[in-house]
């Protein structure tokens, strides 16, 4: 992963985020990988909800299960639903209340530009 690649603007973050100021670029960094590594589609069904097609690998359910629990520990406002898709496809879908719509943009933003880096 080059410097270049990671982007710490998390001008959209919300206060009420818990994470520690300082851990936030972190774990826009592992958002950032995790996108490049295992996004394979980008759909956004309604301005609260967003849906990430992911490669169906163990080692991808296992990140994002891992990620997901992180960032609902210091972002309660996130519902994340990790499903099959497929033998070879995850699905994860994440909604918030109409008061954090800006926060689902900035997730989609990066995963678009994720998308873009291929």
């Amino acid at each position: 992963m080059s410097d270049q690649q990671i982007t710490t603007d998390n001008s959209w973050m919300p206060d009420a985020c818990t994470l520690p100021t300082a851990e936030r670029p972190l774990r826009l960094a592992e958002f950032d990988q995790f996108f490049r590594d295992a996004l394979r589609g980008v759909e956004r069904p309604s301005a609260q909800h967003l849906r990430l097609r992911l490669a169906g690998t163990g080692q991808v359910e296992e990140a994002a299960r891992d990620l997901t629990a992180r960032e609902s520990s210091c972002c309660s406002f996130f519902a994340f639903d990790l499903t099959r898709s497929g033998p070879e496809a995850l699905t994860l879908d994440i909604r918030v209340p109409s008061a954090h719509v800006d926060v689902l943009d900035g997730l989609a933003d990066r995963a678009a530009s994720a998308m873009g880096t291929r």
